[in-house]
């Protein structure tokens, strides 16, 4: 139910019963489509009955970007003078008091012409949202704020204006618009994304194949881990949701640990994937001095790698790894071939075969590594 009260001008606004939905728009670079989207998906909520209001559009002079807004309500903008020179931004107030539904709101990362209200949009959107009026939002991968150092390392551009990365967290819904680089830099060649003497330099530096590649990559990534930790906070009994590859190497005291961890961290690296080590210590067995810097090797190593390295006491090694790859949601798992003798394998079963009973059914992969005994 939309809270549709208009405070009067004199009050401060009444809280409503339910905080509004955020649904964010991103791309890996201006021109993928998201405003148009945005008012793709406005004009199709319009027509099932939504009362939707567009609170601030940037077109910048993209026909099909404006010819996509006809049809829908515009909130005027406010206008704000700035050392004599008028200026216009996206008026808050107006658009509670007309308290429609959904308000569109473009380019999140917007920062505000001295005097407004809030410094930034998105602060201007989270007022808004506690009106309890959803909202459409769009913004580049390039602007969150923990990104913005590896964005200046790829394209050697320095954003100015970032978000931080909570309102992903805090989204309702994150949707990636998605072309390939290709497709973009027709795209910029046609002139649909910047004017005709912007072309070049925007392919000499910004749009460069190598930067697209990257900023892409960047975006799948950014929007997957979002995912994954929205399924993962709330899964189904008994099962997790992985988008990512997970490895985890199984350490022990045998001298060929340091053969696995390597070989773990080329199968991490090969599948851009986490690596994590465990060794399981039995508490009623105590490590020789040879052993202890064994396994402190093997944790150096690991965290040289990259990787996250895990010393638990257990009595039940094998289900000791299975709760870890569990809680971690590991998806490869690396283990050296058993060393005990076969007479003590068949009486006692393998620490490998109980540990491939104990996952059976949970979609993780496992590699039994040869090594010099």
């Amino acid at each position: 139910m939309y809270y549709s009260s208009k405070p009067s001008p004199d009050t401060s606004y009444i809280r409503p019963h339910r905080r509004g939905k955020h649904k964010i728009f991103i791309g890996m670079a201006p021109g993928v489509g998201k405003t148009y989207k945005m008012l793709e998906e406005a004009h199709r909520l319009k027509e099932e009955g939504i009362d939707v209001v567009i609170g601030i559009l940037e077109t910048h002079g993209r026909k099909e970007t404006a010819e996509k807004a006809i049809g829908l309500e515009v909130i005027p903008r406010k206008t704000i003078v700035v050392k004599n020179v008028t200026l216009a931004e996206m008026d808050v107030d107006a658009i509670i008091a007309r308290s429609p539904q959904l308000v569109l709101v473009d380019e999140l990362a917007h920062t505000n012409v001295p005097g407004s209200p809030r410094e930034k949009r998105y602060l201007d959107v989270e007022v808004i949202l506690t009106a309890g009026i959803d909202v459409y939002s769009t913004v580049n991968i390039q602007h969150l704020e923990s990104l913005n150092d590896l964005v200046a390392r790829i394209t050697s551009v320095v954003v100015r204006e970032r978000i931080p990365d909570r309102l992903l967290d805090e989204a309702n819904q994150v949707v990636v618009i998605d072309v390939t680089p290709e497709t973009l830099e027709e795209r910029l060649r046609e002139g649909k994304i910047y004017a005709p003497a912007k072309i070049e330099q925007s392919l000499e530096n910004f749009f460069q194949r190598r930067n697209l590649i990257a900023l892409r990559e960047l975006a799948l990534r950014e929007v997957a881990d979002t995912v994954e930790e929205e399924a993962n906070s709330s899964p189904s009994p008994g099962q997790s949701c992985s988008v990512h590859e997970r490895v985890l190497v199984c350490i022990s005291t045998y001298p060929n640990s340091v053969q696995l961890l390597r070989r773990g961290a080329r199968i991490a690296n090969y599948m851009n994937a986490r690596l994590y080590a465990v060794f399981v210590n039995d508490p009623e067995r105590f490590l020789t001095k040879e052993e202890s810097l064994h396994i402190e090797t093997c944790w150096k190593l690991c965290q040289e790698f990259g990787g996250e390295f895990f010393k638990v006491s257990s009595h039940n090694v094998a289900k000791e790894i299975a709760n870890i790859a569990t809680e971690l949601h590991v998806t490869q798992i690396v283990i050296g071939e058993s060393q005990q003798s076969q007479w003590r394998r068949f009486f006692k079963g393998s620490l490998t075969q109980k540990l491939m009973d104990l996952i059976r059914h949970q979609h993780i992969d496992m590699h039994i590594i040869a090594t010099d005994k």
